[in-house]
């Protein structure tokens, strides 16, 4: 990119598992808390933003253009347009590099950039029997018309279609996400100990960073409906006391027979929100801002869909064709931690002869993923992974990570499902 973006600052809810404690609160209301919060932060003046970008997966049925109804509800003035991206697990990074791109190009000099998702609230639908049959009672005129019609049904019919199960689901592949991550435990040899091993160490890491107040810059207390009369305040999905022994206990859920995926080494399904503000590097001097850090460049890359948990590999080396780099520059990395497997068969692919000759076109490896500077704070398999909010997330825990151990560069990265990966390059000076 020819000039920095600058992230001025940003915030997020806390995150819950879905049916869990923020199970009341709509996508765009969690949206909403976010960008209010952001406002009152920065002090900015919203009459000043040009657009707003919001990432969202699953898109409300009541609330569409999701984005545009967390602007208006925001307070956002209502000239102001606002869309909403949907790039499967990179729609929060993908509002941020719509913004930048927006920028650099001169068509916008202020972003309001963010991602949200309630996974509680992803309906159940009807199946189509059943909507063939009540169309038909709808067009039924007579009373022998609709007693004909309703001889024609049956129970049956009201098998609901569970929606996050079929979001979940690759239509190409016909994979769930948890069956992509069988294929790479398979195809790395990663087992099933590793995996609950790498599960321990996101809950155990995600615990002491809360204990050591190091979520507090980032997360906002919002209120619980109806009331309103009581804050959630930190994250609800890390575990206190969780132990080898009560993983290994957990049953494989995706291949049930030889599978090593589980409910414990992988993410929990999530609600929650965050938000960024976003201006050219020149911008934020010019208006005497101290930003919380910079974007300096970007990749998305694509692969098999079966294969969707080894998209920062891919999205990183397309990265590195732009930038020259290696993962020698970075001091902190943040990779969502869909599964463990697929966190694993990064950390084996990454620094891999073989695997980048084959699969990345390269001449050398990518570099060493180092599990001393991966997720230090957890991950989403501890915090939880709301797929529209995480890239967001992601780049603003980086920049926070970098500012605390005092060091420049980071590299946050995801899979995403469909058989794709990001990854941005971000600074703090």
């Amino acid at each position: 990119m020819r000039e920095r973006i600058a992230i001025i600052d940003g915030v997020r809810t806390p995150m819950a598992k879905a049916g869990g404690i923020l199970q009341e609160i709509s996508a765009d209301t969690l949206g909403t808390h976010a960008t209010r919060e952001l406002l009152n932060r920065t002090g900015f003046d919203p009459a000043e933003i040009d657009e707003v970008i919001f990432g969202n997966v699953a898109q409300p049925a009541d609330a569409a253009n999701v984005s545009r109804v967390i602007a208006l509800r925001a307070g956002i003035p209502i000239n102001i347009p606002a869309y909403t991206v949907h790039r499967n697990c990179a729609s929060g990074m993908e509002a941020i590099t719509s913004g930048a791109l927006k920028i650099l190009n001169g068509s916008a000099q202020v972003i309001l950039a963010g991602g949200t998702e309630s996974m509680s609230n992803i309906p159940l639908m009807f199946n189509r029997q059943y909507v063939k049959w009540a169309a038909g009672m709808a067009r039924a005129k007579t009373t022998g018309q609709k007693l004909g019609q309703l001889l024609k049904f049956r129970p049956k019919m009201l098998k609901p279609v569970i929606g996050v199960m079929q979001g979940l689901t690759d239509p190409v592949s016909g994979m769930m996400m948890g069956d992509t991550a069988e294929v790479l435990a398979r195809e790395f040899a990663v087992t099933r100990e590793e995996q609950d091993e790498y599960a321990l160490l996101s809950h155990e890491r995600a615990i002491a960073a809360a204990d050591q107040g190091l979520f507090e810059r980032e997360i906002m207390p919002i209120p619980l409906p109806p009331k309103n009369d009581t804050l959630v305040e930190s994250d609800q999905g890390p575990r206190r006391g969780q132990s080898m022994e009560a993983l290994a206990k957990l049953k494989p859920y995706f291949d049930r027979q030889a599978g090593t995926v589980t409910v414990g080494n992988a993410c929990p399904i999530t609600d929650g929100a965050a938000a960024l503000l976003l201006m050219s590097e020149s911008g934020a001097r010019k208006r005497g801002f101290e930003p919380l850090g910079y974007l300096k460049e970007f990749a998305y890359a694509s692969l098999e869909p079966e294969r969707m948990g080894l998209g920062p590999a891919y999205a990183t080396a397309k990265l590195f064709e732009k930038t020259g780099g290696s993962m020698s520059d970075f001091d902190a990395v943040e990779l969502n931690e869909a599964f463990a497997a697929q966190v694993i068969a990064n950390e084996r692919a990454f620094p891999s002869q073989q695997f980048a000759e084959t699969y990345l076109n390269r001449s050398k490896p990518l570099g060493e993923l180092k599990r001393e500077i991966l997720n230090a704070q957890g991950g989403a398999i501890a915090l939880g992974h709301p797929v529209g909010m995480t890239g967001t997330r992601l780049v603003l825990h980086l920049l926070l990570e970098l500012r605390r151990i005092n060091r420049n560069s980071g590299l946050a990265t995801l899979c995403v499902g469909g058989g794709q990966g990001a990854a941005l390059h971000l600074e703090v000076a």
